[in-house]
């Protein structure tokens, strides 16, 4: 990269399940220079999920090595499966000037903020838990104690919204992807200004 070249933006971006956020990141990304990491999972994949696209599907011994190598920028354990962003979905982007988006949960963004302090923190909320209790049920993926589950863990997560940097409410999803890029925004001349 050279001297002038300005560097892409590390976004973290984090939701309870539910909460729609793959479908504000349809949106964002076809918006443009923008790069979603692909995470690293020991989760089985999904009948519509496609391998390296929507994950990379690990085992959990391939994970395991994996984070004894120092290969990750962070990894966690969520809902019985283990999680991680491969740092080689982030950092060569962020040198071409490409925003790399890491959709991770709460524990994995306490752990980038560890290590990278200067990245963008959003949290997407929904608009109330009987809310996000529908969409769950209306996306007929998981069995009754899985979606109970992912209430419980939601219902934990909303209690650590505070610890980001934003926080966008998806009651409409044209409105919250305007919030997102408003957001990048006013961190961009923000950071200009502060130069």
């Amino acid at each position: 990269m050279s001297e002038n070249a300005k560097k892409g933006r590390l976004i973290v971006f984090s939701a309870p399940s539910g909460c729609g956020k793959g479908t504000m990141l349809k949106e964002i990304l076809a918006a443009g220079n923008y790069r979603l990491s692909v995470s690293a999972t020991t989760r089985d994949p999904r009948p519509e999920e496609i391998p390296d696209v929507s994950y990379h599907y690990l085992t959990k011994d391939d994970f395991s090595s994996r984070v004894e190598r120092n290969e990750f920028l962070e990894h966690a354990e969520y809902c019985d499966n283990s999680y991680g962003t491969l740092l080689s979905e982030v950092d060569p982007y962020l040198e071409n000037g490409v925003n790399v988006i890491l959709e991770i949960e709460v524990q994995g963004a306490q752990r980038v903020r560890a290590v990278r302090p200067d990245s963008l923190f959003i949290f997407v909320a929904p608009p109330s838990i009987d809310e996000l209790r529908r969409r769950l049920h209306k996306r007929a993926t998981e069995p009754e104690e899985v979606i109970e589950k992912r209430i419980n863990k939601a219902i934990e997560e909303l209690t650590h919204q505070d610890e980001y940097d934003y926080i966008i409410v998806n009651d409409a999803l044209e409105d919250a992807v305007n919030d997102f890029f408003a957001v990048v925004r006013a961190e961009e001349l923000k950071t200009a200004a502060e130069k």
